[in-house]
């Protein structure tokens, strides 16, 4: 079986073309191709398959082998992929468990490509104590810090994660407001349940709920993950509350190597 591995600030994953639908999904061997020690290694795993309705369609396991809706740094290595298969030239639609999807190539430098993605709209905010909870195409709990520095991300996270309030569990992120438009975070993934480099539908969730904080009106953010820098924009309906439209995620995506396993 032929395979790229690309990764996201970071955030790695295992790329397979199954427009043939010559892929077996099965959890337990997704699991093993993932496993970084006795297989690929890798925070998740996507296939590319056809779509009627899409230039393509974005199949998103994590690193367990459960299956996820939408994963934000996943979809731009997608998006990356596609364009290496030649699928598309610029820009691209696909399709994912959480609803259809633009992409655009923004330059490429080698194997590195900048892209930025249109994720789903966001219709709803949970102001919790302590904490929020918002839906990005993926459940996450966002909490704000003084210092990320001092968070112990696993310990803390998996507290968080397996928290009644989230009966179906929640990707939890850890967030330093460090100005109006910037922010550090660290991310605490479900699937993976560790700590990921980045998390790009966190960053978005983060960013979201540093606008709802903040109240300044400002919603064009930069955010720093131990992988690299995101960069999140969106536009608030004043004529909704809590509704979030045209949500753009932008950031690199890098092929590392592709080989046969």
């Amino acid at each position: 079986m032929k395979f790229c591995k690309y990764q996201a600030l970071g955030n790695d994953f295992i790329l397979i073309d199954n427009r043939q639908n010559t892929f077996d999904a099965k959890p337990e061997y997704i699991s093993f191709l993932c496993n970084r020690h006795f297989g690929i290694g890798a925070d998740g795993l996507m296939l590319v398959e056809n779509c009627d309705d899409a230039d393509f369609k974005m199949q998103f396991f994590n690193s367990d082998g459960s299956a996820a809706t939408m994963c934000g740094n996943g979809s731009r290595c997608i998006v990356a992929f596609a364009h290496k298969l030649g699928i598309f030239k610029h820009e691209v639609t696909f399709a994912s468990g959480a609803g259809k999807h633009s992409g655009k190539v923004l330059s490429e430098n080698e194997n590195t490509l900048d892209i930025k993605v249109k994720i789903t709209d966001i219709n709803q905010i949970v102001r919790g104590e302590g904490y929020y909870f918002i839906h990005t195409g993926v459940p996450h709990c966002v909490i704000f810090v003084d210092n990320i520095n001092a968070v112990d991300v696993n310990t803390e996270g998996k507290k968080w994660r397996h928290s009644p309030l989230f009966p179906e569990g929640a990707n939890v992120n850890f967030v330093e407001i460090c100005s109006d438009n910037k922010l550090k975070i660290a991310t605490f993934e479900r699937g993976v349940e560790g700590e990921t480099l980045a998390c790009g539908t966190g960053a978005t969730a983060s960013s979201i709920a540093v606008f709802d904080k903040l109240q300044n009106n400002i919603t064009d953010f930069e955010v720093g993950t131990k992988g690299g820098t995101l960069k999140i924009s969106f536009d608030a309906d004043k004529t909704q509350k809590d509704m979030f439209v045209n949500v753009w995620l932008q950031g690199t995506a890098t092929l590392v190597f592709e080989g046969f396993i």
